[in-house]
């Protein structure tokens, strides 16, 4: 087996997983419930940006050491009060050809509707 990767090197599912000592299920269901985008490549292989990592192992620290709720790390998210982790924001800002609109305008009004629905 190879040594430990460098920091910014990206991580597979299950390294990341081995990584935090939580189930490959259980990120998969944090890319449900938090900004959590890995990319993906043939056969669904997931492979964590730097920024992912470092989200994924602060949210674990939060979930796991700290007490809290998968709500209440969606607040702090939301608020821009969780520390120790940059959210991960898109590379490039990809624009839809067909309707002129951008990825990161999508996101944003995906986050406002899923915050709407919350109510």
């Amino acid at each position: 087996m190879a040594g430990p990767k460098a920091d910014g090197a990206f991580r597979t599912i299950g390294e990341l997983a081995v990584e935090l000592g939580v189930a490959q299920h259980i990120l998969r269901y944090w890319e449900t419930k938090f900004p959590l985008k890995p990319l993906q490549r043939a056969g669904n292989r997931r492979y964590y940006r730097p920024a992912d990592v470092a989200l994924a192992r602060r949210i674990n620290e939060l979930l796991n050491r700290e007490g809290y709720t998968v709500r209440g790390v969606q607040k702090l998210l939301r608020e821009g009060r969780l520390e120790g982790a940059e959210t991960p924001r898109p590379a490039d800002p990809v624009e839809d050809r067909a309707s002129g609109v951008s990825a990161v305008d999508l996101r944003a009004l995906r986050e406002r509707l899923v915050r709407a629905l919350e109510r």
